[in-house]
Parts: structure tokens; C-alpha cells; sequence
């Protein structure tokens, strides 16, 4: 694996479901087109024409996998949909989500945002009663539980079983004659509802309803089920209610901008947090430039309240494939190089003001700064949209253990002096929440303060350590 695949943050994946359209399999593969950049290791769908579910999933891209033939495959006028990155579990096609079941309440596939952190716990408690599993991932340890409810029906049973699941999920279901969404009950991923004519669409974030022209509707609420069949949408709140716990991050790096996240623009949340950045740790610098694409909204608001000129100093590869074969010669910075690539003529003789989201292990960053030297920077200042980074996510986010996390050991004058900066700044946790405009009491903060809104157990620690995957980008 190359070394851009080794430092920073990803969220595990996109969820999208319709009901009530002929074209349901295409319109979802169009969705999880849009929720690609949520996880690009494996997809699938399953669709319902009213009697049978039937699945297509395989590791990679939407674009590779649900070619023209595959879609044929799935007939309906319902479909749910996945694209994945892994935070727990193997990396196979056997991971690949939906997973579709038969069991006493029939056929019932299940698409997964987020992280059940004592889900290991409850896997060795069945499997010691004869269960068996066909994948690592956490959610199949709902699957089994719901097959076991003694509740009537898959709607009964769902928050049976979730009822006593703590932790992050943003789930969809389909039956051969219902669609149901849950969200948990702290909301720590989002879940947006749609209209598209007579059709419900929900999804992880609002841009995959763009691309179909389906009009955003509201947020599926913490705590909520929704069931969509024949009769029309259905609403109840079977969940036990919590304090509510909006993953910021979302905010800051993992939502694309063109979305809705919490009822507030992500574009907006991160044109605010460069502003206050720029407010809270200014640069005597020349330009201002992004660490495309992610820094690019807070870089330009940075650049707007400091009155510095904003230039893109720095061109990202967009086509950069899963896999690719390294140069036998050894070239310093290889990974960080096919994927950035400096602007000479921007850059050169300049006092440069970089612009990023976060900082993780600090190994990519240090890449970045010294490029941006390279190509003729008198001077590089790094300032990074939200706080240091100093305790691991357990909610859905693939993170580093806290011992790699180079905000946890070193003061911020030792970060920089590692990524080899002349300086270095970090937006304050209180910029941030003004900047997304979520109260602090409303919001999960854990990476950033340590302080997590559920108990974490020491195996589920252990556990999401040894199996997460790295990730692609600082």
C-alpha cells in the first residue's frame, strides 16, 4: 500500500435507499455515485420488485462495479445502496454491504453508516449459542439479533434489537415490501430524507439527491423510524432518548460542500471556520493556498478576512486509481506527489500560508510543507481548520490509534517543528463551534477533546485498533 494510504482520517461509508420508482436500481447507483468520496473500497445494491430482494455487490468503485449488465440484474421499484471504507472488519468482498438475509420475517438487507463498538462482544456471545457469520462487520451482529426478535414483524423487530445498541448508526432496511430508516439516538452520522415525485429517497448526505433532482425534505431525527411502503411514510420514535451527539467532522472534512449536514450548508461551516482561523492565528505571509480538495472553502475564507491573495499553489490528481505501480527507483515523496503536484510560478519567492484540514499522524504534512519548499516558498506557514487531533474516533471514523496521533505526544511548537513549518495554528474548539454553529452540547468532539458521549470498553478499543484500515489521505 503507498504511503498517501497511511495517514489521516476516513469516514467507512455512504448510505442511499428509494422507494417507489421504476428505476429504482439505477437512481441509487446515481446516488452512490454522489457518495463516493464516503468510501471507495466496495458497493452494492439489492433491490425489491414487491416479492424478491435480489443483490450485486464486489469490491470497488460504483463506476466499475454497476455496469449496465449488473443493473438489469436488479428489477424493482425499491433499492438500498452502499459504498464502503472499512472502520472495522476485513477487507473482502464478503464485507461488502448490503447484507441480504432470509430468515423467519422473510428477506430483510441492511446498509450501514457508522460503528457499534460493543458489537464484538455480542458476536462472541452468539457465536458461543451457534451462530455463525458470514463477515467481520458489526452489522451483521443486527442481522442476527433482529432474526432471533420474537417481535411479528421486521419493523417490530428493528427497534427491539437497537433499542439496546449503543453507538453510531444511521441504517437502512428493505424488505420485499418496506424501506425503513433509523437513526440512533445521539444522531452521530446523518440521514437525510427526499421526494422524488411520488418517490422517498434518504441518504447520507443531501448532494446525492442533486444529481436525480430530488428535493431534500428534512433530516431523519435522532432516534427516528422511518417505514415507507405502499400506504405512504411512517414516523415513530421507538428509540430511548439521548443527548444529542452531531458529528462535527462531518463538518469539517468528511461531507462533500455541496451538501446539507445538520441543516446548515457545509461549504458555508468551512468558508467560516478560515475566517475565524484567519481572526485567531493570522500569518505575515503573500498567498494563501489550499491542500486541495478539502482545504480549499476554508482556505478561501482565510484568505477573505486577511486580505491575502488566494491562489491555487497546489494541483491534485484526481485520477489517481486504487492501485498503481511504484517506480523501482526511489523517489522521496513519491505517494504525496502523484496525488499534489506545486504551482512553481505561485509559489516561488513567496511567503505561502497553507491551508489544511487536519493533521494526523504528521507524516503527510511534512511531505506537503517540504514540496511547497521545493517549488521556491520563502517561508510555509501551516494552519489547519479545527483543533489538534487527540483521541481516535469509535463512531464510524477510521482513525489511528491515540499513540499514533501526533497531536496526543507532541506540543503544538513539536508539531511543527515535525512537519518542518515556520509555523503552525490551529482553530480553537470554540472558533469551530461558532463556525458550524452547532451548540457545543449538541455536538460529538471526542477526536478533539478525549471526552466520548458513550462508554467505550477496552476490547472494543482493542478490537477497532487491530482491524481498522488505513487510510488515503492526511
Amino acid at each position: 500500500m503507498s504511503e498517501t494510504h497511511k495517514d489521516g482520517f476516513h469516514d467507512e461509508c455512504g448510505v442511499f435507499g428509494i422507494y417507489g420508482h421504476a428505476e429504482a436500481a439505477g437512481l441509487a447507483y446515481l446516488g452512490l455515485y454522489q457518495l463516493q468520496h464516503r468510501g471507495q473500497e466496495s458497493c452494492g445494491i439489492v433491490s425489491s420488485d414487491g416479492e424478491t430482494l435480489r443483490s450485486e455487490r464486489a469490491m470497488g468503485l460504483v463506476s466499475e462495479v454497476f455496469v449496465e449488465e449488473r443493473l438489469k440484474r436488479l428489477p424493482g421499484s425499491a433499492a438500498i445502496g452502499h459504498t464502503r471504507y472499512s472502520t472495522a472488519g476485513e477487507v473482502s468482498v464478503r464485507e461488502a454491504q448490503p447484507f441480504l438475509i432470509a430468515c423467519k420475517h422473510g428477506q430483510i438487507a441492511v446498509c450501514h453508516n457508522g460503528n457499534l463498538p460493543f458489537a464484538s462482544d455480542e458476536r462472541k456471545a452468539l457465536e458461543r449459542e451457534g451462530a455463525i457469520f458470514s463477515s467481520t462487520s458489526d452489522t451483521e451482529v443486527v442481522l442476527h439479533r433482529i432474526a432471533r426478535s420474537r417481535a411479528e414483524t421486521v419493523a417490530g423487530a428493528i427497534p427491539e434489537v437497537l433499542c439496546e445498541t449503543e453507538g453510531a448508526f444511521s441504517m437502512l432496511f428493505l424488505t420485499p415490501d418496506a424501506l425503513i430508516a433509523v437513526r440512533d439516538p445521539r444522531g452521530f452520522r446523518p440521514l437525510a430524507l427526499a421526494r422524488l415525485g411520488d418517490a422517498w429517497v434518504v441518504a447520507s448526505e443531501t448532494c446525492a439527491f442533486d444529481l436525480i433532482d430530488a428535493t431534500y425534505v428534512r433530516d431523519v431525527e435522532p432516534g427516528e423510524m422511518v417505514v415507507i411502503d405502499e400506504t405512504g411514510l411512517h414516523s415513530s420514535f421507538p428509540l430511548p432518548r439521548r443527548p444529542h451527539s452531531f458529528c462535527v467532522f462531518e463538518h469539517v472534512y468528511f461531507s462533500r460542500p455541496d451538501s446539507i449536514i445538520y441543516g446548515r450548508s457545509v461549504n458555508e461551516s468551512r468558508h467560516k471556520m478560515g475566517k475565524k482561523l484567519a481572526l485567531e492565528q493570522p500569518a505575515d505571509a503573500d498567498i494563501v493556498v489550499p491542500v486541495p480538495d478539502s482545504g480549499v472553502a476554508a482556505a478561501i475564507g482565510y484568505a477573505a478576512q486577511s486580505g491575502l491573495p488566494f491562489r491555487f499553489g497546489l494541483v491534485r490528481n484526481h485520477y489517481v486509481g486504487r492501485t498503481f505501480i511504484e517506480p523501482k527507483q526511489s523517489i522521496r515523496s513519491f505517494g504525496v506527489r502523484l496525488k499534489l503536484n506545486p504551482v512553481r510560478d505561485l509559489i516561488n519567492g513567496r511567503r505561502v500560508v497553507l491551508i489544511d484540514d487536519s493533521i494526523v499522524r504528521g507524516t503527510t504534512s511534512k511531505k506537503i510543507v517540504r514540496l511547497v519548499r521545493e517549488a521556491g516558498a520563502r517561508e510555509v506557514h501551516v494552519r489547519i481548520s479545527c483543533p489538534p487531533t487527540v483521541s481516535p474516533c469509535y463512531y464510524g471514523v477510521d482513525t489511528p490509534d491515540k499513540g499514533e496521533l501526533i497531536a496526543a505526544r507532541m506540543s503544538v511548537p513539536e508539531v511543527c517543528r515535525f512537519i518542518e513549518a515556520d509555523s503552525l495554528g490551529y482553530l480553537s474548539l470554540e472558533g469551530m463551534h461558532q463556525a458550524v454553529g452547532l451548540p457545543a452540547e449538541t455536538s460529538c468532539v471526542a477526536c478533539w477533546t478525549g471526552n466520548y458521549p458513550t462508554r467505550i470498553n477496552s476490547s472494543a478499543e482493542t478490537q477497532y485498533a487491530r482491524e481498522r484500515e488505513p487510510v488515503p489521505s492526511d
